[in-house]
């Protein structure tokens, strides 16, 4: 696995060299755009505005345009020279707890591996957090951008989520009328809830609807007829309370059928 970006996480005086990895991937299926006349691939060419040359990566550089048609170029180099030694580690801004933080600011995740001679410094930084309960809240620069971050303790590692800033989150459409709720109505609410109580366990999840579309396909390549999905019956009941009691109702756990009992025993003389 290729290592997406190396630093060192400053803590206090101390400095973690670590590596960090992309701790999620992408396994939705993909599908190619096609012409509809001949089924071929359609391509999209990068051109230059001003020749009309098609041009490759290597060929492409970075510029900011200041006013209209014009550009300054800014390399790869003059990023380096703007960072400072800060910049260029993970720094620990404070500690929080992990509840505090709204998971809408979270964007992605990297497992955290230590680098050769910073191994005993990151178990003790792991293990401080995991025994306080505590997360880390920490600034850096990755690529040309500077970033947030979470730095989570976990039971054999550390996850470093970059996080948005506050102004990179919309604000609600609009508000909604909050009705006022019955005591009554509250109370199934949360029996409701509890009933539905059980260990996150991530083995259990699986994306179906990926399942059913890598179904789809191999009919298809088949040449078989698509089957449309069988629907789930829709419930009629439209009061909440009874639906309430209904899905109560049903999330409770089946009683154990009842044992025969055989016929009592006859007591021995003598006994």
């Amino acid at each position: 696995m290729a290592v997406s970006h190396k630093g060192a996480i400053s803590f206090g005086l101390v400095y973690i060299p670590v590596a960090l990895y992309t701790a999620t991937q992408d396994n939705d299926i993909h599908f190619n755009q096609l012409h509809k006349e001949d089924h071929s691939r359609i391509r999209y060419k990068k051109t230059c505005a001003h020749c009309g040359k098609e041009v490759s990566g290597s060929d492409i550089i970075k510029g900011f345009e200041y006013d209209k048609d014009k550009y300054v170029v800014v390399t790869d180099e003059d990023f380096e020279k703007i960072k400072t030694e800060k910049d260029r580690t993970i720094q620990i801004l404070h500690f929080a707890d992990l509840e505090t933080i709204n998971p809408i600011y979270y964007e992605k995740s990297y497992h955290t591996i230590p680098e050769t001679g910073g191994e005993k410094a990151f178990e003790l930084l792991r293990t401080a957090m995991k025994d306080e309960s505590k997360v880390a809240i920490a600034k850096t620069v990755m690529g040309n951008k500077e970033t947030l971050l979470a730095i989570i303790p976990t039971e054999d590692n550390i996850l470093i989520n970059t996080m948005f800033f506050e102004d990179d989150i919309k604000e609600l459409p609009k508000a909604y009328a909050k009705p006022e709720l019955k005591d009554e109505e509250l109370t199934m609410a949360k029996n409701l809830i509890q009933t539905m109580v059980r260990s996150f366990e991530p083995a259990l999840y699986k994306d179906e609807y990926q399942e059913r579309l890598r179904g789809l396909i191999e009919q298809k390549i088949a040449g078989k007829e698509i089957v449309a999905a069988k629907e789930e019956e829709k419930s009629n009941v439209i009061d909440l309370m009874e639906a309430l009691k209904k899905s109560i109702e049903q999330n409770q756990p089946a009683e154990p059928p009842k044992k025969k009992r055989g016929p009592a025993k006859k007591e021995q003389p003598g006994a």
